[in-house]
């Protein structure tokens, strides 16, 4: 994990490994502090803090979890004192994607489109755009500065994976960052990037949506598609083989299954395995 500096007041910490647990952090340094996401354990989280720690004396005062997937929530019990900010949809659903392993600590301050903090003066911006990735994704956008912390929405040269949002939604989502024309992203996986980092997810979203929309016509499983469909340049981004859940996630779509559609993480990781092996891809997630 490393701390860097994206703008005047905003921060990002990085796992540099980007596996599906390793998410990025963000803070701002102005109004009392603002964590966005908290990572995906507590020895995370906690070197998380010791890093915004070299730009700001004390504990923030506001959290944001950009969805309910526990590697952006898992160190919130870690900012007792915090408002815990989030998409009303969080209250419920982050103790069901941990799971009865893992009690995660719910926001308190819950809003359904948009909702701003005022830092002494300065305006951050929380969208929901989801169901993208999860249900409740949501970007954070510092207009001042320049500055979108993305969360799942995208994702920087790692393969994303669509759990239970659609991609309709998704494209929506990257449209929208495009649109506020940031000059620095914070993706929730990989290295900040500019806008083109909305507008290559994008080009892959709309590429494994295409391909997967002509194999499921002539019938083939999600499986059987992922096998067959060209990677081209995005053999190259860590973890291809998570090609699967996406190809999945628009086979739901196409069967007019309505978002949220329920996830089956067990099965979608034995698929993706099957698929690195059959075309010769490293296994990892």
């Amino acid at each position: 994990m490393k701390l860097q500096q994206v703008s005047e007041s905003c921060f990002a910490v990085l796992n540099e490994k980007s596996r599906v647990c390793d998410s990025n952090s963000g803070f701002v340094n102005r109004g009392g502090g603002v964590v966005i996401d908290t990572q995906a354990d507590l020895p995370h989280a906690r070197r998380m803090i010791e890093l915004f720690g070299s730009v700001w004396r004390g504990m923030p005062k506001h959290v944001i979890n950009t969805s309910e997937d526990g590697d952006h929530a898992s160190g919130n019990q870690l900012f007792p004192d915090a408002e815990i900010i989030a998409h009303r949809t969080l209250q419920d659903r982050m103790n069901q994607v941990a799971g009865s392993a893992q009690h995660l600590a719910s926001p308190a301050t819950l809003f359904d489109d948009c909702h701003t903090i005022d830092l002494d003066g300065m305006e951050v911006h929380l969208i929901h755009v989801g169901p993208c990735h999860h249900v409740g994704d949501t970007i954070v956008h510092v207009p001042r500065e320049g500055v979108v912390f993305a969360g799942d929405v995208v994702y920087r040269e790692c393969t994303p994976m669509g759990w239970q949002g659609s991609s309709e939604k998704w494209l929506q989502g990257l449209d929208l960052i495009v649109w506020l024309d940031p000059e620095v992203i914070v993706p929730g996986h990989g290295r900040p990037c500019g806008i083109e980092g909305a507008m290559e997810m994008k080009a892959y979203l709309e590429h494994v949506r295409d391909e997967s929309r002509w194999c499921f016509e002539r019938g083939q499983s999600a499986l059987e598609a992922a096998k067959e469909i060209e990677l081209g340049p995005y053999r190259a981004w860590r973890w291809p083989a998570r090609l699967y859940a996406n190809v999945e996630s628009a086979y739901r779509e196409f069967r007019n299954e309505a978002a949220p559609m329920p996830a089956n993480p067990a099965r979608d990781r034995d698929a993706m395995v099957e698929l690195a092996k059959a075309r010769g891809l490293e296994v990892e997630f």
